[in-house]
């Protein structure tokens, strides 16, 4: 395990020069100190855990220490948003402190949210609060341990510094993990302020560093598309599968590499709703759960076009063609799971569609609904289930239809069966109470609940002695919590 000056940088991003970003030093936070940090996340740097608890990590991640090897860059990229074209945007809080590799030979950015004001800060203050910090701390550490591609978090630093959004709060910095962020809005900027060189250069960076194995194909822009509509299809086949809104899937929001990443006003479903908005901003609904499918497919059209004079239109189209085929069969495939299911039927989309549709009408907990479904054989699992609904005889037909299945689908033990679908089906989400109670606590001082929380997440599926409280219906005021862009 290392110490913190003993990481090695290679800062392939700096090196591409300042047509893609800006050199910025970090302005630092007030008193700044440790309010929680990912032992997983630090160990893909090699790092000993035990320096989290060091003055100098909060200093280092908090803005008043740097490594002489770092080149902090704030990167500039476009972006559709909502919908409209804003022709430059860029990292308007954040910084790209360089780039780190580990043992194992992975590259790792290490990207620090809430550093101050850049050139793209558009009028922004360049912070970050403790509970947006927060949120986005415990939201990518929670995604990864139920197996959804996103960014990592290292840690969260809060500090004195005051900041202000609707009220007074206190500024916060996360340090976010990724092996790279680079956006669509990349690829728009450069597409549309028609600077084809920087643009081929991108391109030729994006490829060589992450997608090196399309070299060996004939034409290898277009089977890097095809590897990026692949990464999304499956990506957003699991945020529907797990119930996971992103709330904001502007093109500047969606990466490269098809992970989870820039997160606002994300949420989990808490009742099942196809149409549930997270986002108090998004008036429209644009970005709904329900939406979120056919919002990925824009956004890759959006790419696209940005990718037209490397790849001809007709095999675009022909790529994009592969991403709703590709996402109802990673989609299919994990509900499957989900069910307890083991083989494939034709008629399995049509349970499937039953069953939330019958969720949809009778406002049934949908983390807590599959989590209880295989706690016992299926006969009597439903038998339990059936009140939950309004529609009993609906449920009941539903009910005779999965029981069949479940019967045709194999001969196994309901130990066998408990087993694998409690493998694939979370006992603990990251429910917006949830956070709320931690951030609460963390606002007044005290930092044990986002702490104690953050480790009940890092273990989903797994039923957690004495922490009950993480695992039940949230109360009525916990399911109409408002978030918007701010937080």
């Amino acid at each position: 395990m290392k110490a913190l000056d003993e990481l090695t940088f290679d800062n392939r991003f700096a090196r591409l020069g300042d047509a893609f970003s800006t050199h910025v030093l970090p302005e630092p936070l007030d008193e700044p100190r440790l309010v929680v940090a990912s032992k997983a996340a630090m160990a893909l740097l090699d790092l000993d855990p035990a320096v989290a608890q060091t003055p100098v990590f909060a200093e280092l991640f908090g803005g008043h220490k740097l490594w002489a090897e770092a080149e902090p860059r704030a990167m500039v990229y476009s972006g559709h948003q909502f919908g409209g074209y804003t022709p430059q945007l860029g990292d308007g809080r954040g910084l790209l402190l360089g780039e780190v590799y580990n043992e194992a030979g992975e590259h790792w950015d290490l990207h620090l949210k809430g550093a101050g004001m850049t050139p793209y800060s558009r009028m922004g203050d360049g912070r970050a609060v403790l509970r947006s910090s927060i949120r986005e701390f415990l939201a990518s550490e929670a995604l990864h341990a139920l197996g959804i591609p996103t960014s990592r978090a290292l840690c969260v630093i809060g500090s004195s510094t005051p900041v202000w959004r609707e009220k007074q709060e206190r500024g916060a910095m996360v340090l976010r993990l990724a092996h790279s962020h680079i956006r669509f809005g990349h690829f728009e900027y450069f597409y549309y302020t028609k600077k084809p060189e920087q643009q081929a250069e991108l391109a030729e960076h994006v490829l060589n560093l992450h997608y090196p194995e399309c070299r060996e194909q004939p034409e290898p822009y277009l089977a890097m598309f095809r590897e990026i509509v692949e990464r999304n299809a499956e990506m957003i086949a699991k945020w529907q599968a797990y119930g996971f809104c992103h709330g904001v899937m502007n093109t500047d929001n969606m990466s490269i590499l098809g992970i989870t990443f820039d997160f606002g006003p994300f949420a989990f479903l808490d009742d099942f709703d196809a149409h549930f908005i997270c986002n108090h901003s998004d008036h429209e609904g644009r970005y709904s759960f329900s939406n979120q499918v056919p919002i990925g497919q824009w956004n890759l059209s959006a790419l696209a076009q940005a990718l037209t004079p490397f790849i001809s239109v007709d095999a675009l189209k022909e790529a994009l063609g592969l991403y709703l085929p590709l996402y109802q069969a990673h989609y299919l495939d994990l509900m499957r799971r989900r069910l307890g299911l083991t083989t494939a039927e034709d008629d399995d989309q049509q349970l499937v569609e039953r069953l939330l549709k019958l969720m949809q009408n009778s406002g049934v907990d949908y983390t807590l609904f599959f989590r209880r479904l295989g706690d016992e054989p299926a006969a009597l699992a439903v038998a339990r289930l059936r009140d939950d609904f309004v529609d009993m005889a609906g449920f009941d037909a539903w009910a005779e239809q999965y029981k069949a299945r479940v019967a045709r689908d194999g001969d196994y033990t309901q130990e066998q069966r408990r087993e694998r679908m409690h493998a694939v089906n979370p006992l603990y989400i990251l429910r917006n109470y949830l956070a709320q109670n931690a951030i609460a606590a963390a606002e007044s001082g005290d930092y044990s609940e986002v702490r104690r929380l953050h480790e009940v997440l890092t273990r989903p599926f797994e039923e957690q002695a004495g922490m009950e409280q993480y695992a039940q219906r949230p109360p009525d005021w916990g399911k109409h919590l408002e978030i918007s862009c701010s937080s």
